[in-house]
């Protein structure tokens, strides 16, 4: 079992910053040994990937958000972090946190966490 929470959502008007966090727990959860993953689900949109990072620290972004967010991870503290930069209005949703596995470099979350809410007002 593992548990996450998520931090850092709020409202923040465009082209501003937001950093979300992480924290992972579990008795039987090995953040190091773990991929690590970001999802966000815009209101009335399925839920999509945004970034996520391997264990050896390898990092996709998707297309819609390279170059303004930026993913990283804290193996000492069991924390995986989205720095988002030059927000804009379709960024808007509940951000998730998700550990997963790859199928070949695709990521796919497996456990998740109860989300943050992102708001960004134009």
């Amino acid at each position: 079992q593992v548990q996450f929470v998520e931090s850092g959502g709020g409202l923040v008007q465009a082209g501003g910053s937001l950093r979300l966090s992480c924290a992972a727990s579990g008795s039987t959860f090995v953040f190091r040994s773990n991929a690590m993953g970001w999802y966000r689900q815009a209101p009335g949109k399925q839920r999509e990937l945004v970034a996520d990072i391997s264990t050896s620290g390898t990092i996709h972004y998707a297309d819609f958000v390279r170059g303004r967010f930026t993913i990283s991870r804290d193996n000492a503290k069991n924390i995986v972090s989205l720095q988002m930069n030059n927000l804009n209005v379709d960024d808007t949703g509940d951000y998730y946190c998700s550990t997963g596995r790859y199928f070949g470099s695709r990521f796919s979350g497996v456990y998740w966490g109860q989300g943050t809410q992102v708001t960004v007002s134009s």
